[in-house]
């Protein structure tokens, strides 16, 4: 499809797009209007001590981060779960997010609700009951931290003396002179100091067990404070995206219509179809009894009337060499408007002035003396039972110059049989005889045989097809049929065009007549105004 094919579906479906988007923006909107803000709290915890030591090693920093994302599962668990609703007595808990800061030691837990101030409640306990989770934390670990703490300031109290006593023993080792006092001086200080540090490796390890030294613990360093601007709903995003939605799938569904809907309905449906030249596009014609479906008699200036004289000289124009004479005027489907076609055909050609005779050789649903409101007692059939086919009294006036009508007469049980017998074409031979052009109207093609009977003994045949509702598998067929009898196929009417499949003869009719409409609006305005009629 091309860019054209693309927007005259954008075009044909808009009123589509255009509701769908309005209904998907509306039932947004009506879908957030009344939901509250929400808003949402953050706690911000620590994994670990490394922060606080001067050197920390980078063994710490690794193993803290791989913690924190371990803790970051635990605080998603039911486990947590369970206990901060325990702990603040409810039911259920706001929606909240556990995330890892990136490259760093820090979580974050998020908290999203309606109520600010529970958002804030929910976000510090869940914190509280992570905290709970660690090893420096657990109950049983109470008498371990008592016995640990005891032993660390007694090794601070050593620690300090053992100092205190090496510098003591510095400061007399400047005063001895015996050589002998002096070596178990030196000896005392080197004691010391091993003591010393055997106190401090002991100091560093205990200081390991407790929350001041571990790596395995939590800690909270940003509590969460109670949020004072909502975060959502953005209500303008919720609108837009549902009415981006509305019109991306009406979008899509427009064109799935137009993919499944193989219909003819423009010049080039017809050309890529039939292999047949669209001689007229004519548009639906308004009303609703036959008698005004004679647009032709009744508004002789209208743009439909202009189309059906298009269509006229159009066929002229298919036929220099040898002037058609003969033409059955058939479509491939019922009510595709074959029988309105071939009377306004046969007004506009008598109005030319050429004697015309239009023949109803629908012998199953006749209708061409109901639009011309005459009677149908004697006819076609009538001519047809004697063995030398006479007009004499079978041909009806219709009120309009050079045109006459043929009627179906009464219905026979074969009109098959009947119009591809040796009578019809003589009685085909007398027509010829009473006028310049006779037009046949007869059944479907692809309902009954008729058409294609007639076919072999008419110069040409008109194919009518209702545009929108003709299949292009119908269509075709229906040229194919009359082709493999070798009719002469003269081209195609498309019937009942609307405002968007018209193209061409749309515009040049129906914009002729909006002009027209323009020129007449003063004018009636000025006659309105004078008083005049």
């Amino acid at each position: 499809m091309e860019l054209t094919g693309y927007l005259k579906t954008i075009w044909k479906w808009l009123w589509l797009i255009l509701l769908s988007t309005g209904v998907a923006a509306s039932f947004s909107f009506l879908a957030v209007r009344n939901q509250p803000p929400i808003y949402q709290a953050k706690t911000t915890l620590i994994v670990g001590q490394a922060l606080n030591q001067a050197e920390p090693s980078s063994y710490d920093i690794y193993l803290a981060q791989n913690l924190a994302q371990t803790y970051t599962e635990i605080a998603r668990r039911q486990k947590v779960q369970e206990a901060t609703m325990e702990a603040l007595d409810v039911d259920w808990l706001p929606t909240y997010s556990v995330s890892l800061v990136e490259n760093t030691q820090l979580l974050e837990i998020r908290v999203t609700d309606s109520d600010p101030l529970r958002a804030a409640v929910v976000a510090d306990e869940l914190a509280q009951q992570l905290i709970k989770q660690t090893p420096t934390n657990q109950s049983e670990q109470e008498q371990r931290s008592q016995f640990v703490h005891q032993q660390l300031n007694d090794l601070e109290t050593d620690i300090g003396t053992t100092k205190a006593e090496s510098v003591r023993l510095q400061d007399a080792l400047g005063k001895m002179f015996s050589a002998r006092e002096i070596a178990d001086t030196q000896t005392q200080i080197a004691a010391l100091q091993q003591k010393l540090n055997n106190m401090q490796a002991n100091y560093g390890q205990l200081l390991s067990f407790t929350a001041e030294g571990a790596v395995n613990t939590l800690s909270v360093i940003e509590e969460a404070a109670v949020p004072t601007d909502p975060i959502g709903p953005n209500r303008m995003m919720i609108i837009l995206t549902g009415a981006a939605i509305g019109f991306a799938l009406a979008l899509g569904a427009a064109f799935l219509l137009d993919y499944m809907d193989d219909t003819v309905k423009t010049p080039a449906d017809v050309s890529k179809t039939m292999d047949l030249t669209t001689l007229a596009g004519i548009s639906r014609i308004a009303g609703a009894s036959l008698a005004e479906k004679l647009v032709t008699v009744n508004y002789p200036k209208s743009p439909i009337s202009e189309a059906y004289r298009v269509l006229r000289t159009n066929l002229q124009f298919s036929s220099l060499d040898r002037p058609l004479e003969t033409i059955v005027v058939t479509s491939p489907n019922p009510v595709e408007g074959k029988s309105t076609t071939v009377a306004n055909l046969g007004v506009v050609m008598a109005q030319a002035g050429k004697r015309v005779i239009l023949v109803d050789a629908d012998l199953r649903r006749p209708t061409i003396h109901r639009l011309f409101g005459l009677e149908n007692k004697d006819g076609l059939t009538t001519t047809l039972v004697t063995d030398t086919p006479m007009l004499d009294g079978h041909l009806q006036a219709t009120g309009i110059d050079n045109l006459r009508v043929l009627s179906t007469g009464p219905l026979p049980p074969n009109p098959s049989e009947l119009l591809g017998s040796r009578r019809m074409a003589t009685l085909i031979d007398r027509l010829k005889e009473e006028a310049d052009v006779i037009l046949f109207d007869s059944p479907p093609s692809l309902a009954v045989t008729d058409a294609s009977v007639l076919a072999t003994q008419t110069d040409g045949v008109l194919i009518v097809a209702d545009a929108g509702r003709t299949r292009r598998g119908s269509a075709e067929q229906a040229a194919g049929r009359l082709r493999q009898l070798g009719a002469n196929l003269l081209g195609v009417v498309l019937n009942r065009l609307g405002s968007s499949g018209g193209g061409y003869y749309y515009y040049y009719y129906h914009g002729d007549e909006k002009r027209r409409r323009r020129r007449r609006g003063p004018r009636k305005w000025l006659e309105r105004l004078t008083g005049r009629s």
